[in-house]
């Protein structure tokens, strides 16, 4: 089993199990993660408009995007050690988040794209809520810190990266596994029937994405 040693509270070294780190993971899930990650992916499915069954696929890829995020960035705090936790200090997740964020938005505007169809999900339509979650993950926390101090001294990029996978594993038992397919499921409820409201929503959810990205880019400088 990994382990990596980090200080306790009386400053005695105490050993990080992978089950630790998993939990760790998982009281974030449950709710800093929740917090943090509705206002992104909830905007999305209702500016879809593809249902409940859309928007699950869609959390799926986010919480895919979150454990890789977590599992690359537990392999370079392995490999490097203490300087990524220094470098996401800086400013940088939020560059990352801003940036998906307009992404997002600018692909519910895209005209190819039909909200809810099959083209759409041919069409890269799970790309932005992918990018969405591994930005959202380069964001600075407690239980972020925590990870990447076990990885750092973990002993190498792999027990770093089995850390980050344990702890992204545990992130992704999340309630948004069951609120977003809800919104899908009630955005999808307003759309029968009013196709003028189907593009209000299209575009307001488009506009809120864009907004929330250049607030978190001009919160990265």
């Amino acid at each position: 089993m990994l382990e990596a040693i980090l200080p306790g509270a009386a400053g005695v070294a105490q050993p990080v199990s992978l089950f630790g780190v998993w939990l760790l993971g998982l009281s974030m899930g449950l709710t800093a993660c929740t917090v943090t990650c509705l206002p992104f992916m909830g905007t999305w499915v209702l500016g879809r408009g593809g249902g409940n069954r859309a928007a699950l696929l869609d959390t799926g890829g986010f919480l895919l995007g979150r454990v890789a995020a977590y599992s690359l960035l537990g392999g370079l705090a392995g490999a490097l050690g203490t300087w990524l936790t220094q470098a996401l200090s800086g400013g940088i997740g939020n560059l990352f988040v801003g940036l998906a964020s307009i992404a997002a938005g600018l692909w519910l505007l895209l005209p190819s794209r039909r909200n809810g169809s099959c083209s759409a999900a041919r069409h890269g339509a799970g790309t932005p809520p992918f990018l969405l979650g591994f930005s959202l993950s380069l964001t600075p926390c407690a239980p972020l810190a925590s990870l990447l101090a076990a990885c750092a001294l973990s002993g190498g990029a792999w027990s770093g990266a089995g850390y980050g996978l344990s702890f992204g594993l545990g992130a992704a038992l999340t309630p948004l596994l069951v609120i977003v397919p809800l919104l899908g499921w009630f955005g999808q409820g307003l759309r029968e029937g009013r196709q003028w409201l189907g593009i209000w929503l299209r575009w307001g959810a488009a506009a809120v994405l864009v907004a929330i990205g250049i607030r978190r880019l001009l919160a990265s400088f």
